[in-house]
């Protein structure tokens, strides 16, 4: 396995415990009208950790072509 998708691997999952913790913090503490507030927080979850793979498999490639 390659350097970048082990560093990526463990980047992942401390940002997606973080952002696990950062959503049910909010679901637990928030009344009915902050509950949206959620969202954010779990879409960055999923969204960051894709991007810096797709990022990653970019520049993979792309020095595999050099």
């Amino acid at each position: 396995m390659a350097l970048w998708k082990r560093l990526w691997l463990l980047f992942s999952v401390i940002w997606g415990v973080v952002a696990s913790l950062n959503v049910l913090t909010i679901l637990l503490t928030a009344e009915e009208v902050e509950r949206g507030k959620a969202l954010m927080p779990l879409f960055f979850g999923f969204a960051v950790p894709a991007c810096l793979y797709l990022a990653g498999w970019l520049w993979e490639r792309w020095k595999a072509r050099r």
